[in-house]
């Protein structure tokens, strides 16, 4: 993790624009909003999927850049205060607050094409038609199918006492959809696995999308803000229905442990291959921070 946590940070610092081109207060804010911080989850992912599909690391490096980019700029408007109105990010004020809410705006609209523009200024896979599925796995993740709408429904529910099945739906569009294109990207910079390993890898990371909202949640409730790095409570401070607020922590908890089951069944046809993904399900769903 560490290795590709320092490798993935490394990537980021040469594809952000420097603070030094104009405009750069814009480029001061890109940089603020995204290095330095953060777990790196969905770069982990993208790295393990790409080792089991024999993947060169550069092209890996490219295909989790994007989705960092991405992940980065999400954080970066949901902390606005036209959304969740948050102060704290990754233990530090956040952007809006560090620079100003226009900047703001303008970093995570910068970051999304950022993201698109690296997959489209590198060559990921030998097949153009891959290449071309890859910008397609990535915008549908984004978008209003994906992350964006998943945030969107969010906010849309403040006060209201979801099913479990509406709250699963919310969340594999809101935090899953994006760590599935994670796996998708980062198999794909490989070589052409058999379309019933990619199904199995888009199992794996929708049960892995899932748990990590459901752990998300739990350590919402039951850890401090120092140790979060974010403002802890504030789901349940906004009335937000939550995994917790539904099913209690101890059945979230539950819940969450059946996920990563789930996760290492759906890995099980691989042939050992994918033991970095296993060890990345543990480690999401016991994770403490």
């Amino acid at each position: 993790m560490a290795r590709v946590q320092a490798r993935t940070e490394s990537a980021l610092e040469r594809f952000l624009p420097s603070a030094a081109i104009a405009p750069q207060r814009l480029h001061e804010a890109m940089r603020y909003a995204v290095l330095g911080g953060g777990k790196r989850a969905r770069p982990l992912l993208a790295f393990a999927a790409g080792e089991l599909a024999g993947a060169d690391p550069a092209r890996l490096d490219v295909a989790a850049c994007a989705v960092e980019c991405i992940h980065a700029y999400s954080l970066v408007h949901d902390d606005l205060p036209c959304m969740d109105d948050d102060v704290l990010r990754r233990g530090k004020p956040t952007c809006h607050v560090e620079f100003d809410e226009a900047t703001a705006l303008l970093v995570g609209d910068s970051l999304q094409a950022l993201a698109f523009q690296l997959i489209a200024d590198h060559r990921l896979s030998e097949d153009p038609a891959t290449q071309l599925e890859m910008v397609k796995i990535l915008a549908a993740a984004s978008g209003s199918r994906g992350m964006a709408g998943g945030q969107a429904t969010d906010l849309a529910s403040v006060g209201q006492t979801l099913t479990l099945q509406e709250l699963e739906h919310m969340h594999i569009h809101k935090t899953g959809a994006l760590i599935r294109a994670s796996v998708g990207l980062g198999a794909r910079c490989g070589h052409g696995l058999a379309p019933e390993q990619l199904t199995r890898l888009d199992h794996y990371a929708k049960c892995v999308g899932l748990a990590f909202q459901v752990v998300d949640d739990a350590l919402d409730q039951e850890a401090s803000t120092a140790t979060l790095g974010k403002t802890a409570g504030k789901d349940a401070a906004n009335n937000k229905p939550t995994y917790v607020s539904l099913l209690g922590l101890t059945r979230a908890k539950a819940l969450a442990e059946e996920l990563r089951q789930d996760a290492h069944e759906a890995l099980a046809g691989l042939s050992g291959a994918g033991r970095r993904l296993g060890e990345l399900a543990d480690f999401i769903v016991l994770r403490k921070f």
